[in-house]
């Protein structure tokens, strides 16, 4: 594993975890939600085997988006009077990420501040008691945010050695933290919501980043001027900083 022997790789990986929890914290709660509705002896077993299997649906979803990050050849080309653009596949999937990104980060905010509770009602309606119903709900709940979690970790890791292996780690190490401490990690969060928006925060910044590196590597120039990716380290420390003021924050709240 020489991919770890690099100080940005494992810079990469605990930056990329940490996010994949935070963004799997919706995922505990509605799971949390659609368990409910079985036996008490189940609902551990039901939450460790859908967790268990979406892990492997989203590495299949990672290796398939890997790939189509990988179309490097020209598809289209635009020369206007204050913008020109030579556009990839790869430019076109990072630059749709990116606008996704931010707007469903912003709507999650937004729902969270406006219409709390919202989506677990909803969600709590339509929850069924039976066990491999249940499964599939667990699968299908996973799969919705499971394109947050893949745009993340491509932004996350875009132009980093090895970003696969560190992609996949991240996806395994969080989902089995997710497994052994579902009910802790949300009622963690769900005491300190702070942390949720946080980590929206950072997708907001994150699809930022991701457009401006679809920008730089379809080498494109706004009124006159080369649009340049931004510096991951730059976005390493802000999150690292910003956790560390919260972490404070809830210490003095304390």
């Amino acid at each position: 594993m020489e991919v770890f022997l690099n100080a940005d790789a494992w810079i990469a990986l605990l930056t990329l975890t940490f996010l994949e929890i935070v963004l799997g914290i919706d995922n505990i709660i509605f799971i949390s939600i659609v368990t409910g509705k079985l036996p008490e002896e189940n609902r551990k077993k039901a939450t460790r085997i859908g967790l268990f299997l979406a892990m492997f649906m989203r590495i299949g979803l990672l290796m398939g988006i890997s790939y189509l990050i990988a179309m490097k050849q020209t598809l289209f080309g635009v020369n206007w009077s204050w913008f020109s653009a030579e556009f990839t596949g790869q430019a076109l999937i990072l630059f749709a990420g990116g606008l996704f990104l931010i707007y469903k980060s912003t709507k999650e905010i937004s729902e969270k501040v406006d219409h709390h509770g919202a989506e677990e009602k909803t969600l709590k309606t339509a929850a069924k008691k039976s066990f491999s119903n249940v499964i599939v709900q667990i699968l299908l709940i996973d799969l919705i945010f499971s394109v947050d979690s893949i745009l993340t970790a491509v932004g996350m890791t875009n132009g980093v050695q090895g970003a696969l292996t560190i992609m996949i780690t991240a996806v395994v190490i969080s989902v089995l933290i997710m497994m052994l401490f579902a009910v802790p990690v949300g009622n963690f969060v769900n005491a300190n919501p702070s942390i949720q928006i946080l980590g929206l925060s950072f997708l907001i910044l994150i699809g930022f980043m991701l457009i401006t590196e679809s920008m730089h590597l379809s080498e494109a120039t706004l009124l006159g001027e080369h649009i340049g990716a931004i510096p991951k380290g730059y976005l390493y420390f802000a999150i690292a900083f910003s956790v560390a003021v919260e972490f404070i924050n809830m210490k003095v709240r304390k």
